[in-house]
């Protein structure tokens, strides 16, 4: 079998990532939306990652999208600048073959590229149902910064919302360059 090749995402993969996230949505706790974006909506949302400077990835084997990530802000106020939030999501058939991880370290490399300096990680019922999110950012070196619990309510239960974090590059030694 072919390995997944990384690349950016573009606009012809867009029915992919939606049909991936709705995927997520409808049957995960990875999102906590409860109705699937539309495609034009997942258009938009990704015009607005790359507006704002941010790396938005797909995994492909044999022109099939298998996974696609991508970092945001963190948070919109100027001081988070150097910080961003990533978000990871695997077709349901390529679940635990390693595409996350791929996706990850594309990812990081790509906002260390960037300038930026921290990763964020809000993984939502991390010990529950996205335990694997969990474990893919663990061996990614990421450690665990917080719990808010049972902040979020989906599929009949309340859930935890566990935040992590991974120095980039300089990370917080020195300041910004952006």
């Amino acid at each position: 079998m072919t390995p997944p090749s990384i690349r950016p995402a573009a606009t012809a993969d867009i029915p992919a990532i939606a049909a991936i996230y709705t995927h997520a949505v409808l049957h995960g706790t990875a999102s906590w939306e409860l109705e699937p974006p539309g495609e034009a909506e997942m258009q938009r949302r990704y015009e607005a990652i790359l507006a704002g400077g941010y790396p938005y990835l797909v995994a492909e084997r044999e022109g099939a999208i298998l996974g696609y990530a991508y970092a945001g802000a963190y948070r919109p106020r100027p001081a988070y600048r150097a910080t961003v939030e990533n978000s990871i999501y695997v077709a349901p058939t390529a679940q635990g073959l390693g595409i996350g991880s791929l996706l990850l370290d594309a990812l990081m490399q790509a906002c260390a590229a960037r300038g930026f300096r921290q990763m964020i990680a809000v993984i939502g019922d991390g010990t529950g149902a996205s335990i694997g999110s969990r474990r893919l950012h663990e061996r990614a070196g990421f450690r665990l910064i917080g719990v808010a619990e049972k902040v979020g309510f989906k599929h009949g239960r309340w859930l935890d919302q566990m935040l992590m974090q991974k120095e980039l590059g300089e990370g917080g030694r020195t300041p910004p360059g952006i």
